[in-house]
């Protein structure tokens, strides 16, 4: 429902997250920690309204979850991210210094 996707995107944190994610292809809870240093907790708590809103979706790896934009949703919502991506990449430009400059980078979730 068209809805619940913009509502899962009007926070803030819900939609850097989103735009990293699209960005990066796919990402683990502890690249989205470092990238927008915030706590884990308030991460997951996000990624799991985004999963049910249909957003996102997982790939799990041993005990960590990796997370990526789903693509069974409507294409008209994969193109609304990749055109907020494209058209507002400042909003993830301090997000994706932090990541870029983040050690061990995925091997950190092992």
């Amino acid at each position: 429902m068209a809805v619940h996707f913009f509502k899962a995107l009007s926070d803030d944190t819900r939609l850097q997250t989103c735009l990293l994610i699209a960005e990066q292809k796919e990402l683990c809870v502890c690249e989205l920690v470092c990238a927008l240093a915030l706590s884990q907790p308030k991460i997951s708590r996000h990624l799991a309204l985004l999963k049910e809103a249909g957003v996102l979706a997982t790939r799990r790896d041993r005990q960590w979850v990796y997370y990526r934009i789903d693509d069974t949703q409507p294409q008209w919502r994969q193109q609304i991210i990749a055109t907020t991506l494209n058209n507002q990449a400042e909003l993830v430009e301090d997000a994706l210094a932090r990541l870029q400059a983040m050690d061990n980078r995925p091997s950190c979730c092992d």
